[in-house]
């Protein structure tokens, strides 16, 4: 082999017997604590969430570096496209106006949130998930799964979030202008609770894109490439995503990569 490579037999032994050097020691170690961050997400985290997990454990490392040996291993975060169709223009009638268009950003937690609802393919047939999101800490405070599309379903996850978080009135909630959210079952809870109704725009899916967000996130980390069987398997793998991962564990970007239980805590 060596006459082939036309190497000297004292050089290949001697590379091989040669100790890593320390920038190579460093890495390695680095890229231990690397993946244990990694897969402690579940294979979420792309390099500049592991570059925060690791600083916020006093890792003291370069973002670059982190990314650089993550593609070297090739450690990917679990990514998944959301397309929505668009609008009909019947289904934007009697519609209410865009409140967020003229507020400004919530300064405190249950004073704007954010609903909406979208499907998850289960075999053959799809299932629908509504969520409710507080629009200042990005923390999920209401969720509901069922196997149909109605009023009951996007009213139970708004009932949830009111249970448990007990708003003062005068609370906004942002949705899109689905039949859903305008069911006069729906419109009944929100007086009951003097919750003022906003509506996107016809078209406009990023008038919602908190809640957007966290669709492709819950897809992208959760529902991608994975299989369920029952409709109970599914409930309880998003609960323990939302509950035990994404509300506390997960680092946002638009909260200083911080928690939503964090940032509640620290505001």
């Amino acid at each position: 082999m060596c006459r082939h490579l036309n190497i000297s037999r004292s050089g290949y032994y001697a590379w091989v017997n040669r100790k890593p050097g320390k920038r190579a020691s460093e890495d390695a170690e680095l890229l231990l604590k690397i993946r244990r961050v990694f897969n402690e997400s579940e294979g979420r985290y792309g390099s500049p969430k592991v570059y925060r997990a690791l600083k916020r454990q006093g890792i003291r490392v370069g973002e670059n570096r982190v990314a650089r040996l993550m593609q070297a291993w090739g450690m990917k975060a679990r990514t998944h496209r959301i397309y929505r169709r668009l609008l009909t223009r019947r289904a934007v009638l009697k519609a209410w106006p865009n409140h967020r268009l003229t507020l400004d950003k919530p300064a405190a937690v249950n004073q704007q949130w954010s609903s909406d609802v979208t499907y998850i393919k289960m075999g053959r047939k799809n299932v629908f998930l509504a969520v409710v999101l507080d629009l200042y800490s990005r923390r999920i405070v209401g969720w509901k799964l069922e196997a149909s599309l109605n009023s009951d379903l996007s009213r139970g996850a708004l009932r949830q979030a009111m249970a448990d978080r007990s708003p003062p009135p005068g609370l906004l909630l942002h949705t899109d202008r689905g039949t859903e959210f305008r069911a006069l079952k729906m419109r009944d809870l929100l007086a009951r609770h003097q919750v003022r109704h906003s509506m996107s725009r016809p078209g406009y899916c990023t008038d919602n894109a908190e809640v957007e967000s966290f669709f492709k996130s819950l897809k992208g980390e959760l529902l991608h490439a994975t299989s369920f069987v029952t409709l109970r398997q599914l409930r309880h793998h998003i609960k323990h995503y939302i509950e035990r991962f994404y509300n506390t564990e997960r680092l946002h970007g638009s909260l200083g990569y911080r928690t939503p239980l964090e940032f509640e805590g620290a505001n």
